[in-house]
């Protein structure tokens, strides 16, 4: 009975029905679970196809219809962040919260410029980010947790670049229009880390269930 470790974890699916041993007693990973990592693993996929793909469109046929592929990305994060399994309730809501601020400043700012001239008024009024930047926060956080769970080095990517890159265009330092080849870096290091995903036991993205129950029997005996 062994808790499962990135370093460990076979590229094959070892965990059905495997009684694991966890910090507060044993569990197991069952056929819902496995779903769950599926979906999981598709959304981030989605992610970065999406982010990709918008990235390519713009920089070679224009921000004119760049929608869909936003669309794409808002809908992919959000299922992303429903299937995560992180520990802390809080968290969790927080980066939800977060996506549903960005996705609503991405709907204002279509709203405010046209579908068709999004990318081009992000732009022109940096200040943009402001509204939209709750998203890319949610990104980054979701970033965090695969460094942090998995110590993917394509995840420190991603959760460094995308701040970074933000707040320079923010302050003016360096423009969006010039960001154009570390944002396609960032695009590519989320499609290995997605990619890298489907590799793994989907025990190692479900994590110590035990924990999970734990703090879900805390939590009820609190009320």
């Amino acid at each position: 009975m062994t808790t499962p470790s990135p370093a460990t974890i076979s590229t094959a699916d070892q965990s059905a029905g495997q009684l694991h041993q966890g910090m507060f007693g044993t569990y197991r990973i069952t056929a819902a679970d496995r779903r769950e990592v599926m979906a999981y693993r598709i959304s981030v996929l989605a992610l970065a196809v999406a982010q990709l793909g918008c990235l390519v469109q713009w920089t070679w046929a224009g921000a004119a219809w760049i929608g869909p592929w936003l669309v794409v990305m808002a809908v992919a994060l959000g299922l992303a962040l429903h299937w995560i399994h992180i520990y802390l309730r809080p968290l969790h809501q927080a980066l939800r919260l977060l996506w549903l601020l960005g996705v609503g400043g991405g709907v204002a700012l279509a709203y405010q410029a046209g579908p068709a001239h999004m990318g081009n008024t992000l732009l022109a009024q940096p200040l943009w980010i402001m509204a939209v930047g709750p998203y890319f926060a949610a990104l980054t956080g979701l970033g965090f947790k695969e460094f942090f769970c998995f110590r993917r080095l394509e995840a420190v990517g991603v959760t460094l670049l995308v701040p970074l890159l933000l707040m320079l265009a923010l302050l003016g330092v360096v423009p969006l229009e010039m960001q154009g080849p570390f944002w396609f870096l960032e695009a590519a290091l989320l499609l290995v880390l997605a990619a890298g995903k489907f590799r793994l036991d989907p025990a190692a993205d479900v994590g110590d269930k035990s924990v999970f129950q734990e703090l879900e029997h805390r939590r009820r005996s609190v009320r």
